[in-house]
């Protein structure tokens, strides 16, 4: 997304090409990790934060909306401050960003810190692979592209055992630590090998109007969404007020960019059949994937008993398939239809999901484990696949446009996706637990009898006893509506697949711009 003068500069060679490639790897990596790192690290965040889990999620969808915002403004800031030193100074921001996090005294100070570290973050994706493919002679730009995206594959994997790690073992700032010697070892790398390497620079208008606008309606809506349980929905004033603010913020935002000039998102590729239902897709799977992959860790620590570590441990192997599995699908997207690996990717998912919706407290780990590693094929069809149909068909000049809105869009269904998962999971658990509660009374005195006495006779007191009883009903309760979301999470993956099949053939390579994460 930054401006194509980079790409004019002979390729580089040797150790600068290694050093390069990893520094440019290395500042991809701590972003990426940034957005699984923490997943397992909520209920040690909240807790040490006196706040509830659910409350602690607002860790995770502040950092995706703010970096959702800021990721269409890097082709403006590349071209006014230039490629390289834009690009180093978000690292350095991100670092200085990350140190803050750490020392965060409450949740509302982390929020703020998190929104200030996805705000820098935005242009560290699209700007290195700006500055890769400036590196590589244009015969091995794929190969350099192909290893760059394992990283993004990598990071959600070592995320969330890296995060369990830290809490179990050391303390839940570390997980934001640890982006310090990282951050300044490849800021530093690349600053050395790429200052000769600027980009041409120029003064473009910004359109400050649309900026502004874009983060009132995303800003508001997420914050509903976050708060909406809390506040017990439209009976709030303030969650109506958010919402009358997110609907007139948009409705205005779209005539706004639809006029301006010189828009911050470029609407008007939207009347491209293919970007705008591949666009479309990609958001909705992304809101259904992560708001899974956010779900699933807190019904293990709140309800299984998982330590964090254990936690991670059940989450990594989705990483397994895919890093094996995606530059086979990278070199088969020339071949074959890129529709029939997004509808396997789907498939897979559904499958995925209904194995997951089939969970009892009894559960052992292998149970929870082995759809996890299935869904690593599910993964590698999706990402590269879907982003080769959302880009199809588009001129060069509009690429960068294109990829910037596609990821702004699928970075914001994630965090709406988080918010929207962990509401419906305590609604359906407010449910089961009422709909336990009266069946235990049907059944009789007798079946309750029968259980407090088991409970009696292995030495609890009446009190013990009635929390037992209480923390069975919850177990149980959280379990099922986790399988309730899971299972319908799965049925829209197959609705999805309709919608891929109204795009037209596209068997072009995912165009840079791609991100796996």
């Amino acid at each position: 997304m930054g401006s194509n003068a980079s790409l004019e500069h002979q390729p580089l060679q040797g150790a600068a090409l290694v050093l390069g490639t990893i520094a440019l790897s290395l500042a991809t990596f701590m972003n990426v990790l940034d957005t699984s790192i923490a997943n397992v690290s909520l209920p040690a965040i909240a807790g040490d934060l006196g706040v509830s889990p659910n409350q602690g999620t607002w860790v995770i969808t502040s950092f995706g909306v703010a970096n959702a915002i800021s990721v269409p403004l890097t082709g403006w800031l590349a071209q006014r401050f230039g490629a390289v030193r834009l690009f180093t100074t978000s690292v350095l921001l991100f670092v200085l960003t990350s140190w803050l996090c750490g020392f965060a005294p409450s949740l509302a100070m982390l929020v703020f810190f998190r929104v200030l570290q996805g705000l820098v973050a935005g242009p560290m994706i699209p700007l290195s692979q700006t500055l890769l493919m400036s590196s590589y002679p244009k015969a091995k730009v794929g190969m350099a592209l192909a290893m760059w995206s394992m990283t993004t594959l990598v990071a959600p994997v070592v995320g969330p055992l890296l995060g369990g790690w830290i809490s179990d073992n050391v303390s839940w700032p570390w997980i934001f630590y640890i982006n310090i010697p990282v951050g300044l070892a490849a800021a530093a790398a690349t600053w050395a090998i790429y200052r000769k390497r600027e980009t041409q620079t120029r003064k473009l208008p910004i359109d400050t109007v649309g900026l502004a606008l874009l983060v009132l309606w995303v800003g508001s809506l997420q914050v509903m969404l976050d708060k909406g349980k809390e506040l017990d929905w439209f009976h709030s004033g303030q969650i109506v007020a958010l919402a009358i603010a997110a609907a007139v913020g948009f409705v205005v935002f779209l005539i706004w960019e639809l006029t301006e000039a010189h828009p911050v998102v470029d609407l008007r590729l939207f009347k491209g059949r293919n970007f705008s239902l591949g666009a479309m897709t990609l958001a909705i799977a992304y809101c259904l994937f992560f708001g899974n992959v956010v779900l699933l860790p807190l019904w293990l620590q709140q309800y299984m008993g998982y330590t964090a570590t254990a936690a991670g441990m059940a989450l990594a192997p989705v990483g397994l398939l895919a890093i094996v599995l995606s530059p086979v699908v990278g070199r088969q997207m020339a071949r074959i239809d890129a529709r029939w690996l997004t509808t396997l990717a789907f498939v897979i998912f559904a499958l995925v999901l209904w194995m997951r919706s089939d969970f009892t407290p009894q559960a052992d780990q292998w149970t929870i484990l082995w759809p996890t590693i299935v869904q690593g094929a599910a993964v590698a069809c999706f990402f590269i696949p879907l982003m080769g149909i959302t880009l199809s068909g588009l001129s060069a000049d509009r690429l960068p446009a294109a990829s910037g809105l596609s990821n702004f869009a699928r970075i914001t269904a994630g965090s709406f996706g988080t918010s929207i998962a962990t509401t419906l999971w305590d609604d359906r658990a407010t449910l089961h637990h009422a709909h336990l509660v009266e069946r235990m009374g049907n059944v009789g005195d007798l079946a309750l009898a029968d259980a407090m006495a088991k409970l009696g006779a292995a030495g609890l007191s009446p009190d013990q006893i009635a929390a037992q009883l209480s923390r069975m009903i919850d177990q149980q309760a959280f379990t099922r509506a986790a399988d309730d979301v899971f299972f319908g999470s799965a049925f829209l993956f197959l609705v999805l697949i309709g919608l891929v099949w109204f795009t037209r053939p596209a068997r072009a390579p995912a165009a840079p711009g791609v991100e796996a994460g």
